[in-house]
């Protein structure tokens, strides 16, 4: 992810490569949360490259990198809780279910 360097100031666009709409919608869910983001908001350049940029405005309290680098902190934190209790679901279920899925 490309960071500029006016990191002090409330509004940036940050260009991120590699990613989609699945990561670019997830984050614009945590950053609107975030009562110090004002605008939130993501565009995909061209459907054919493999990049989004992420438009984040907030009220100053806080810079956009600040408000971003929390959105992704939020959104691990959920992705690492549904992957625990998806595997203790499934421990669960082989537990009860030892033939199955043979």
């Amino acid at each position: 992810m490309a960071v500029p360097e006016e990191q002090r100031y409330s509004g940036t666009t940050f260009a991120v490569q590699e990613e989609d709409h699945t990561l670019a919608n997830a984050l614009r869910f945590f950053l609107n949360k975030n009562p110090q983001v004002t605008f939130c908001g993501y565009s995909i350049p061209h459907p054919t490259e493999d990049a989004v940029n992420i438009r984040v405005q907030t009220t100053g309290e806080v810079t956009a990198s600040q408000a971003l680098v929390g959105a992704c902190e939020e959104c691990s934190k959920v992705c690492r809780h549904t992957r625990a209790v998806f595997d203790n679901a499934l421990d669960r279920h082989k537990q009860q279910n030892p033939t199955s899925g043979r």
